[in-house]
């Protein structure tokens, strides 16, 4: 006779051997791509980001500096009205990017990692608008134009070079030089 005990003790392995089989087959899986010739970014399908990203020996690294936002007013009297809030200013950079790496004969789906530094903004009470940033970074990755999720890292920081500033994206590109050419 199975008692109710040895039914839940029953469930439980079979439970555990299921997801350490699922853990190997996933690891496997994982390596295996590690070892592909493209670049692979690594993560949950449901996240806007990658978790990581493996770039083959045989690709070419660009690294962009901290980019700031580009001026919309000189004659603007408030951090909004000069450079635009942290959403409009994180658009403004990433344009400034996708440009940049355009005149390389790149595109955004090149770039495997940002970096980004969002600064407190006055008119959200004193605290970084990651929302902002968030939504600016939909506009440009993980879409139907560029599927491409970055690895990304969003560090709240006290400053920036000026106070007008309330966002510094960092960019890391990968690149085959003979697909290139």
């Amino acid at each position: 006779m199975i008692t109710p005990m040895k039914s839940i003790i029953t469930a439980l392995v079979l439970s555990i051997c299921l997801i350490a089989g699922y853990s190997f087959a996933s690891a496997g899986n994982e390596q295996d791509e590690l070892k592909s010739d493209k670049v692979t970014f690594f993560g949950s399908p449901a996240s806007a980001i990658s978790s990581s990203v493996a770039v083959p020996q045989s690709y070419n690294r660009l690294l962009f500096s901290g980019t700031v936002a580009p001026l919309l007013n000189k004659d603007g009297k408030t951090t909004y009205e000069r450079y635009g809030n942290t959403e409009k200013q994180a658009i403004g950079i990433l344009e400034k990017l996708k440009a940049d790496l355009k005149t390389k004969g790149l595109s955004l789906a090149d770039v495997t990692y940002l970096r980004v530094y969002v600064a407190p903004d006055p008119n959200k009470g004193n605290t970084p608008d990651y929302q902002g940033w968030f939504n600016a970074y939909a506009l440009f990755f993980n879409t139907k134009e560029n599927p491409v999720k970055t690895a990304r890292s969003t560090v709240g920081v006290q400053s920036l070079v000026s106070p007008d500033y309330l966002i510094e994206i960092e960019a890391e590109v990968a690149y085959n030089s003979k697909a290139n050419k």
